[in-house]
């Protein structure tokens, strides 16, 4: 009988239990437990006998050959899964810019900036390491190297990586300061439903965990999650329907740079980026005011329409201010033309 747990109980690191039976006994201990754990092979049995996973009365059996006992029960101690370091993959890129310390790249909507549950393979970082080789900075690990700064994986836009540690300790410092005290800069363009009242505004508001431990919230300042965050905006178009905006294109400058900041402020203010799947479901059916196919345009748009339109830092060994900007892609471009054309 298959032992329970199999291959997820190894992906959990969990021990199992096994007992032989009276059938079983003089069989070698590695070609009965291939047979007794699902979804193992005769070879990974071994490696995890000669690696001491596998015990007898506490007492790890490290010969493969050993002839089991009817009764005997083997606890099988599964080693917690290790994360696969990332190889290259022919994944195009759009460089920006490129010299021996840093690269800039426009990053597209929907992919991945570095390896992670779920995503082990098709990430920037997948990219880079084809098109850098070996020369992209260690010090952010192997599933990160280079990396300084993130993207959402359906946010696009500039992004800057270091290929040295000289590089990436300058550009850390940058980012970690969020061009407080330095010439950090960062601008994104955000469709959003409605339009604030004012042209231009600062969303001061502190962000922490909300109850999915991916997704964030605003919240008080004495919970002990809090962040400081603030976005700064600035309204670039208002789109009419009807005498009101039904939508709006803002510019979003970053002071702080927290994880879903854009997005969990701008639906703060009651309005959210046009296409949010995780801020913005209260707001889909401002669609349904919209004509046909652009309503239904709208209601499948497949993630936030938000762009890391301008990214300006000082080059990290020769101090030179650089400016990089990445025009709107085409598919957020075609929503904005459309809101523009209600008003013809």
């Amino acid at each position: 009988m298959k032992a329970s747990g199999g291959p997820d109980s190894e992906e959990n690191g969990e021990l199992i239990e096994v007992l032989v039976p009276g059938e079983a006994a003089g069989q070698r201990l590695d070609q009965w437990l291939a047979g007794a754990l699902e979804g193992f092979s005769r070879s990974r049995v071994q490696a995890l006998i000669k690696a001491g996973a596998v015990t007898l009365a506490d007492a790890a059996i490290r010969e493969p050959s050993h002839r089991i006992a009817a009764g005997a029960r083997f606890a099988i101690t599964m080693p917690e899964p290790e994360d696969p370091e990332p190889k290259g993959e022919a994944i195009p890129l759009d460089v920006l810019y490129e010299d021996a310390e840093i690269i800039v790249v426009n990053k597209p909507a929907g992919l991945v900036v570095h390896p992670g549950a779920g995503n082990w393979t098709g990430t920037l970082v997948n990219a880079l390491i084809q098109h850098c080789g070996e020369s992209l900075s260690g010090i952010g690990g192997v599933r990160r190297p280079g990396i300084v700064h993130r993207l959402d994986k359906d946010t696009s836009g500039v992004m800057v990586v270091a290929k040295t540690d000289q590089a990436h300790r300058a550009l850390s410092e940058a980012f970690a300061d969020h061009g407080r005290t330095g010439d950090l800069k960062r601008a994104y363009e955000a469709l959003v439903w409605g339009a604030p009242q004012r042209n231009s505004g600062t969303v001061d508001a502190p962000l922490g965990r909300a109850r999915d431990r991916v997704l964030r919230a605003v919240v008080t300042q004495e919970r002990e999650d809090a962040r400081h965050a603030v976005t700064h905006f600035a309204v670039l178009e208002r789109f009419p329907a009807g005498g009101e905006a039904l939508a709006s294109l803002l510019e979003c400058r970053l002071e702080t740079g927290r994880t879903h900041q854009i997005r969990v402020h701008m639906a703060h203010i009651g309005h959210p980026v046009i296409g949010d799947p995780d801020y913005g479901k209260a707001f889909r059916t401002k669609a349904n005011r919209l004509p046909e196919p652009f309503r239904s345009a709208v209601a499948a748009f497949p993630r936030q329409a938000l762009h890391a339109r301008l990214l300006e830092f000082r080059h990290p060994s020769t101090h030179m201010r650089m400016r990089f900007e990445a025009p709107m892609p085409p598919d957020m471009a075609e929503i904005a033309r459309q809101f523009r054309a209600l008003e013809d």
